[in-house]
């Protein structure tokens, strides 16, 4: 009992730690605050080592060889820190310790991450459906981040609430549509916190939880995993816990190479110290991977120094590409490639490893409409803007340009061309590739491209008068086909309301500035035709509702809203209905 007292205030303590954590950076305070904090702080890291240790005295079964080694790394952080402050300074220096030693800090977090992980986290099915959860999940997150964009170290001049959310609800809805300049409103600390919101918004608070808490204890209830199962789409409930682990390695290796070749692609005289050459690095790499568009650029990649730049425009267009996939189709091509690897290394040897459907259906529809996609676009714009908007480019240079801006509305949201130079037929073509979007369970928005191709086979099935939907020798299921059909209705609802609310609050602005504006929202895109900072508070509402309506899906919000009905076992006969 008292064990569980212990681990019970640790956690509390570290909660109250973190907190500190941020307001540290987010006030300026006197020299006796400052000491409060910093006392906060050693009581956080002396709980932390206590509880771990009393975690290990009274284990009754060893704990697995990955746990011990983060556990024992985690120890001799901590007792670096003991040293430094107990030896060296001579115990409480109230000198601003923490602004020399910043893995102190740090070591605030770690505790908080350990001890969080060790808690009974239970999604209680009976009370939270999994789209329940979702919401809910994201609703908490874009508060928080209301809340910590609202602290005064956070900009330069000050943000009101509805600022606030409106910036928050972008980032964790990696959309990119922005009220104030990111670069130059928001201080450093104010865009970390953009770029933490865009990491935890791309992947999901949920994930983050679910897999670190199963990380250190080791196994999870069942009833966690079937809500995980329903989150994360996996095929099977063994499965849930490595799809988690493979969503969190795929995305932090990507961001991590994407990262590198940002930073070797960039010159530094471009910035005023190597700190913000690597800040820049880093936040485009999150930004472009979890499709959110954020740019600490005032004109986002459209700026001097970088919009010529092609090495960048294609480095970030591979990894917002990739982003956009999404995670069980990054996670089969990858094990097709090693799957292909393995077979002609074995060829060689004459061992026969064919494995049929090692690509799976749904990996080769999104692959082949994403293609089609962007050959569509990428030939609409090189034709419609050779001599306009691409006119200041040359060579492979136009061809780059062209190739960024057709893949970039898919949800990406960068631009390194200036849209109100666009043609008028292009922003048709860019509409379009807006409202598509990119693939299932990712990071982009929209209505997806499995549901564009289900949509299309079904009209060529209908022409041909068959009354399924066959490909690839294999039949798409009914459920499938309604999902696909219900999703496409409600996009433009909530697009055809969007429009209609925002030219009631701003009648004076134009018609294609605001269906721009509602589309590019709700397929969380973030591109934009300038409209957006010079909007009422009321129409950044209207956007605000479309933008979280638009990542969370509204068939999730209507699944959220409604009853699950119970199957039933009878069925009325059939009856046809005049259609045309």
């Amino acid at each position: 009992m008292q064990t569980k007292m212990l681990h019970t205030w640790a956690f509390w303590l570290s909660l109250l730690g973190l907190m500190v954590f941020f307001t540290d950076f987010g006030f300026d305070k006197s020299f006796v605050v400052q000491s409060a904090i910093e006392v906060i702080y050693l009581l956080v890291v002396f709980f932390g080592f206590v509880s771990l240790m009393a975690r290990y005295l009274n284990r009754f079964r060893p704990a697995q060889a990955k746990v011990w080694v983060f556990d024992l790394l985690y120890l001799l952080s901590l007792l670096s820190v003991f040293y430094h402050e107990l030896v060296e300074l001579q115990i409480l220096p109230f000198n601003n310790l923490f602004g020399k030693v910043w893995w102190v800090k740090l070591m605030v977090v770690f505790v908080f991450v350990r001890e969080f992980s060790e808690r009974d986290i239970n999604y209680k099915r009976a009370q939270f459906n999994p789209a329940q959860l979702f919401i809910l999940s994201f609703l908490s997150i874009i508060l928080v981040g209301t809340l910590f964009l609202m602290l005064p170290n956070a900009t330069y001049e000050g943000i009101g609430f509805i600022d606030a959310l409106f910036t928050s609800t972008s980032a964790v809805c990696v959309t990119g549509l922005i009220v104030v300049d990111t670069a130059t409103h928001f201080t450093l600390f104010g865009q970390t916190i953009i770029m933490v919101l865009i990491q935890i918004g791309g992947i999901g608070i949920l994930t983050f939880a679910s897999y670190f808490s199963y990380f250190f204890k080791g196994g999870s209830t069942y009833e966690n995993q079937l809500a995980l199962n329903d989150i994360t789409s996996t095929q099977k409930l063994s499965e849930v816990f490595t799809t988690l682990k493979r969503i969190l390695i795929i995305t932090f290796t990507i961001e991590f190479i994407a990262g590198v070749l940002i930073y070797f692609s960039v010159s530094p005289g471009l910035f005023s110290s190597a700190f913000d050459h690597l800040f820049f690095a880093v936040f485009h790499a999150i930004s472009a991977f979890c499709n959110a568009g954020f740019s600490t650029l005032t004109g986002n990649l459209y700026e001097t120094g970088f919009y010529l730049n092609y090495p960048l425009q294609m480095i970030v267009m591979l990894t917002f590409i990739i982003g956009g996939l999404g995670f069980p189709i990054v996670s089969n091509i990858v094990d097709y490639v090693k799957y292909s690897i393995r077979r002609v290394f074995y060829s060689f040897k004459h061992i026969d490893t064919y494995r049929p459907w090692v690509l799976t259906l749904n990996s080769r529809i999104t692959l082949i409409t994403t293609s089609a996609l962007t050959v569509f676009g990428f030939l609409t714009i090189l034709a419609t803007e050779y001599n306009h908007s691409l006119q200041g480019h040359q060579g492979i240079g136009k061809i780059v340009s062209a190739l960024f801006q057709a893949t970039t509305p898919r949800t990406a949201g960068f631009n390194a061309i200036d849209l109100n130079s666009l043609q008028f037929s292009t922003i048709m073509m860019v509409f379009f590739l807006m409202w598509v979007g990119a693939s299932p369970s990712s990071t982009g928005g929209g209505i997806k491209t499995s549901t564009l191709a289900i949509a299309t086979l079904n009209l060529l099935s209908l022409a041909k008068g068959k009354t399924r939907i066959e490909v690839f020798r294999r039949q798409i299921s009914s459920m499938s086909i309604h999902r696909s059909y219900a999703i496409i209705s409600l996009s433009l609802i909530v697009i055809g309301a969007s429009v209609f609310l925002i030219s009631i609050f701003d009648a004076e602005k134009e018609l294609i500035d605001v269906a721009f504006e509602s589309f590019s929202a709700y397929s969380t895109v973030g591109l934009s035709l300038g409209i957006t900072p010079y909007l009422s508070d009321m129409s950044k509402l209207v956007i605000i509702g479309v933008m979280f309506v638009g990542r969370v899906g509204m068939l999730s919000v209507l699944i959220a809203v409604f009853k699950k009905v119970k199957q039933i076992n009878y069925q009325y006969p059939n009856q046809e209905i005049t259609i045309n």
